[in-house]
């Protein structure tokens, strides 16, 4: 005789519809990946001479365009909507819906490349809105008020998107860069919140001994110092008082991650990858502190914060998530220890050799974007079959 429950189960419907479109981390995962490999090597080939190739925007805007709303974007979209399933229980887009969703997202990128600037900026427009309103339409049947600033921050970020074509187009007086800063700006506030999250909570998960106190009062006054100095760097504030600001920020989010304990990781890859992109973060405030004295260039604060925080975090939550979602281990092999060690190594190379040895500029570009996109080639190659096919536990997702 079987119980209600039991009868429930056997009737729930099993995975159905195409594996690779039932989740968005999955296409959007795939998508954000190999983005990253190609289109950091092109970058670097393009500045120094070796191709001589125009893009739809400026060489250098279009870089950093697309390293942000293109590949950082596609990975906030991915985890946003897988996560947001969890987070309300309620279905997020999948099959025809969600590959629309990512052909939008493709169709953008290669426009960027070949279209006219008009075709471009529509399509790269298009995207984060619509996501913005799926994404706050889930959280507020769900009453899921701790998340709306989230949805709230793509919203944002289409405003930015907005700004930054406009001044590429000569249509606002505004530095297109100023936009694109205001991106990175977001990107770290969402990195800022989601740490604070995830970091512990998989710390302690993974060593049960260890004990993390949560003070609420310390990530808040943390993530308001990170706010209240990105937003005066964005914005060309007063040097001292951005530089108070941010070496606030500096200081609050150090102490805040010491308390996480990063050398209990140091033997689980999968922990300390995410423990080292934070830190890196916690550098990049450092290094734009510095910057406001003309102590260092702000490139190196940009780039600690665009390859070693921003790279090191999604590889290290696309390792995770995707292991997780695909009903596999949440253990790093052998591939996932090269990608990690590759992205610190970009990251070094792009940031810390530049500081140390001027003279060996360029050959820290080219070798830190050879890793950057090595990291990125290894991810593929491992994960690509899991990501689509359906998941190894026969589960739905």
């Amino acid at each position: 005789m079987t119980t209600p429950a039991a009868n429930k189960e056997s009737a729930a419907p099993g995975p159905y519809g195409s594996p690779w479109l039932r989740l968005a981390f999955r296409p959007f995962y795939l998508g954000a990946a190999l983005l990253a490999a190609v289109i950091v090597p092109l970058w670097v080939a393009v500045f120094l001479g070796a191709i001589n190739w125009q893009p739809t925007p400026p060489p250098l805007l279009w870089h950093a365009h697309e390293m942000l709303f293109g590949f950082a974007i596609a990975v906030i979209v991915g985890f946003l909507m897988t996560a947001g399933k969890s987070w309300t229980g309620l279905a997020t887009p999948r099959g025809p819906a969600l590959g629309w969703l990512f052909a939008l997202w493709l169709s953008a990128r290669v426009a960027s490349l070949v279209a006219p600037y008009a075709v471009f900026a529509v399509l790269d427009l298009a995207l984060l809105p619509l996501v913005g309103l799926i994404f706050l339409r889930l959280l507020v049947r769900s009453r899921n008020w701790r998340n709306v600033p989230l949805a709230l921050i793509l919203w944002l970020l289409t405003l930015v998107n907005l700004s930054f074509h406009l001044s590429v187009n000569g249509m606002i007086d505004l530095n297109p860069m100023r936009s694109l800063h205001a991106a990175l700006g977001f990107v770290v506030i969402i990195e800022c919140v989601m740490a604070g999250r995830v970091v512990p909570f998989f710390t302690t998960s993974a060593l049960p001994k260890l004990k993390i106190v949560a003070l609420p009062w310390l990530d808040r006054v943390a993530l308001a110092a990170t706010v209240i100095g990105m937003a005066l760097w964005v914005t060309d504030g007063h040097s001292g008082l951005t530089s108070a600001a941010l070496t606030l920020a500096f200081a609050l989010n150090l102490v805040r991650q010491w308390r996480w304990h990063p050398l209990a990781t140091l033997g689980r890859p999968i922990l300390w990858i995410l423990h080292a992109a934070h830190l890196w973060l916690i550098l990049g405030l450092g290094l734009l502190a510095l910057a406001q004295a003309g102590l260092v260039s702000a490139s190196l604060g940009v780039h600690a914060l665009g390859v070693g925080a921003t790279g090191g975090l999604i590889l290290g939550m696309m390792t995770r998530t995707a292991r997780g979602h695909t009903g596999r281990p949440l253990t790093a092999e052998a591939p996932e220890m090269a990608v990690y060690v590759l992205i610190m190594l970009a990251a070094l190379l792009r940031v810390l050799l530049p500081l140390l040895a001027p003279s060996l500029y360029v050959s820290g570009l080219v070798a830190s974007a050879a890793a950057w996109s090595a990291a990125f080639l290894i991810y593929l190659w491992q994960y690509t079959p899991w990501l689509l096919s359906a998941r190894a536990d026969g589960k739905d997702g």
